[in-house]
């Protein structure tokens, strides 16, 4: 009499980052999508913010919640991108490191920006007037938003580098692994503009274009690796 022996399908890690740079990549498609055209810019009257905020508050609040789960998204996709990276690459492995470190800076400006962003809402669903705080408030936020901006950059090149050394991705993904990093890091530059309203965000905007194509890029080609089986003895 014979036993069927129990074969259970290992999920390679390639398959975890490539599901978590995917969902990444989604989160922040949607983030910006949902406020789509009207949202106010940066330069525009602190009542006109107030008033586009109290109007559209539910979509608001769902762009604002995917900033919560950017957060983890972000960080587990850096940490198991560097798990891969490590034993493939001695050089991928410190681009990787700077990834993660750059990472890291990321996400405690996203939280800022985040905070910011959240008081502004919570005081345009109050009916606050437009008071100098809540446009120190404004502002806060779209600083926020233009120092992220080169930590983004600095994210974006290490973690490309780090998958082109490690023989991860496509050779062509390292094109957006430079040119959307220098769009980043130009627009951070005039953070200062940004944050009055300039146009240059835009700038930046390209770039992050590119982080979320190069996200999606990655994490389909990590999909498609392909699973191995393990037996328990």
């Amino acid at each position: 009499m014979t036993t069927a022996t129990h074969t259970p399908t290992r999920v390679r890690p390639e398959r975890v980052v490539g599901a978590t740079a995917i969902a990444l990549a989604a989160s922040l498609l949607i983030q910006n999508v949902v406020l789509g055209a009207g949202a106010p810019d940066y330069g525009a009257p602190v009542a006109d913010v107030l008033a586009f905020h109290a109007k559209n508050r539910g979509t608001v609040a769902v762009s604002v919640g995917l900033e919560a789960l950017n957060l983890p998204l972000l960080l587990g996709f850096l940490a198991g991108l560097h798990g891969l990276v490590r034993g493939r690459s001695e050089g991928g492995a410190t681009w990787s490191r700077l990834a993660l470190a750059a990472g890291a800076t990321l996400s405690a400006i996203w939280a800022i920006y985040a905070v910011a962003w959240i008081g502004v809402v919570l005081a345009a669903g109050r009916g606050a007037e437009s008071i100098p705080t809540l446009q120190l408030a404004w502002h806060m936020h779209a600083a926020g938003l233009a120092m992220a901006l080169p930590a983004l950059g600095t994210t974006f090149f290490g973690a490309a580098m780090a998958t082109h050394a490690a023989l991860l991705t496509a050779p062509w993904q390292r094109l957006l692994g430079v040119v959307g990093p220098i769009l980043l890091i130009v627009a951070g530059s005039a953070s200062l503009a940004i944050a009055d309203g300039s146009p240059m965000v835009f700038v930046g905007v390209g770039g992050l274009a590119l982080w979320v194509v190069w996200l999606l890029a990655t994490g389909i080609r990590l999909m498609r690796v392909k699973a191995t089986t393990l037996v328990r003895p």
